[in-house]
C-alpha cells in the first residue's frame, strides 16, 4: 500500500522564516543566559530554606524588614503557593552552625508575629550546591551524546545531527526564558529539561521514521516533498500528543503549588517548543545536510538473488 504524499501544510516552504525565528530566539536566550545568568535555587547554590505557615494572609515587607533587624540582610523572602504561606531562603555563611542560623531565623519570625507556624527547615551546603551544578550540566551533556549515537546508528548522520539540533534549540530556549524572567532554577526544573529532551526527541524519531518510510516508498519524489509530505502525515499525531500533554502540564502550574510551579512551567516552554523544532527544525536540518534516497536505501545482501531461486 502506497502512501499518499499529497501536500496539505506548504511547512518546508516556510523554512527559511522558521529557522530565522530559531536563530533569533537563540541569540536572545544565550544573551539572556549571558547577561543575567540562571537564578540558581538553593540546591545548586547552597544555603538555608525555612518555610512557614500564618493563620492569615501576610505581607512581605514587614517580614522583610523584620529579618533585616535581626541581622539577616540577604534574605529572600517570597510567598509560597498562598498567602499564608511564605519562603525565607539565606545564603550560605561560613564559620557558622546551620541549626544555630535556622533557629535565629526561627526565631526573629516568632519575634515579629508569635502566630507563625514552622513546617520546614533544610541546609544544603556550598560544596554540594556545585557538585549538583556540576553533574547537572554533565547530565544534559551526556545525554545529548547518546541521543547523537542512538539516532545516528537508527538512522543516518544526517538524522542525528539534525536530532541534535533540535534537542539542542529546545534546551537553550528554555534556559533562557528562566533566564530573561529570572524564576528560581533548581533540581526540579533540571530534571524537567531532561524530560524536554526525551519528548522532543520522541517526536523527531516519529517525524524520521515517517520520512525514511517515504523515502524508500516514494523514490521518484524530491527530497523536500519527501520530507514535507511526511511532516503533514504524522502533523496530527504531533499537534495531539501535544495538546493532551500541554493540559495535564497547565494543571500541574495551576493547581499544584509552588512546589512544583518550575517544574510544569520548564516542561510547558519545553513542550511547545519541542513541538516547533521537531517539525520545523529536525526536519529542516536534515534537508539542509543533504539528505538522499541512496542513503536511506535497505541494503541488499550479496545472493539474495540465488536464495530466492528452487
Amino acid at each position: 500500500m502506497q502512501v499518499s504524499l499529497k501536500r496539505q501544510f506548504d511547512l518546508m516552504g516556510k523554512r527559511k522564516l522558521a529557522m530565522i525565528m530559531s536563530i533569533t530566539l537563540m541569540v536572545l536566550s544565550l544573551g539572556a543566559l549571558g547577561a543575567r545568568g540562571l537564578s540558581f535555587g538553593i540546591d545548586f547554590t547552597g544555603g538555608y530554606l525555612v518555610e512557614v505557615g500564618y493563620p492569615q494572609a501576610k505581607e512581605l515587607g514587614p517580614l522583610r524588614d523584620a529579618l533585616r533587624t535581626g541581622g539577616f540582610e540577604d534574605a529572600s523572602v517570597q510567598h509560597f503557593g498562598t498567602v499564608r504561606d511564605v519562603l525565607v531562603r539565606l545564603s550560605p555563611r561560613a564559620g557558622e552552625d546551620s541549626a544555630a542560623i535556622s533557629d535565629r531565623v526561627i526565631e526573629t519570625l516568632r519575634l515579629h508575629d508569635a502566630s507563625v507556624d514552622v513546617r520546614r527547615v533544610e541546609f544544603v551546603g556550598p560544596q554540594v550546591g556545585e557538585e549538583l551544578r556540576e553533574q547537572g550540566g554533565l547530565a544534559v551533556v551526556y545525554a545529548l551524546g547518546c541521543i547523537l549515537i542512538y539516532v545516528w546508528l537508527r538512522f543516518e548522520w544526517q538524522f542525528s545531527l539534525g536530532a541534535v539540533a533540535a534537542l539542542v534549540h529546545d534546551v537553550v530556549i528554555t534556559l533562557g526564558v528562566f533566564a530573561a524572567t529570572q524564576l528560581t532554577f533548581d533540581l526540579s526544573v533540571l530534571a524537567a529539561v531532561l524530560a524536554v529532551i526525551g519528548y522532543s526527541l520522541n517526536d523527531t524519531i516519529v517525524v524520521y521514521d515517517r520520512i525514511r518510510e517515504n523515502f524508500r516508498r516514494k523514490r521518484k519524489e524530491e527530497p523536500l516533498e519527501v520530507i514535507n509530505g511526511s511532516i503533514n502525515q504524522t502533523l496530527s499525531r504531533t499537534i495531539i500528543t501535544s495538546l493532551t500533554t500541554l493540559l495535564v502540564l497547565f494543571a500541574l502550574l495551576t493547581l499544584g503549588g509552588e512546589v512544583i510551579r518550575g517544574f510544569s512551567l520548564a516542561l510547558i516552554i519545553g513542550v511547545v517548543v519541542g513541538t516547533y523544532s521537531s517539525i520545523f527544525v529536525a526536519s529542516t536540518s536534515v534537508l539542509a545536510l543533504g539528505v538522499s534516497k541512496q542513503s536511506l536505501m535497505p541494503v541488499k545482501k550479496e545472493g539474495a538473488e540465488l536464495e530466492n531461486q528452487p
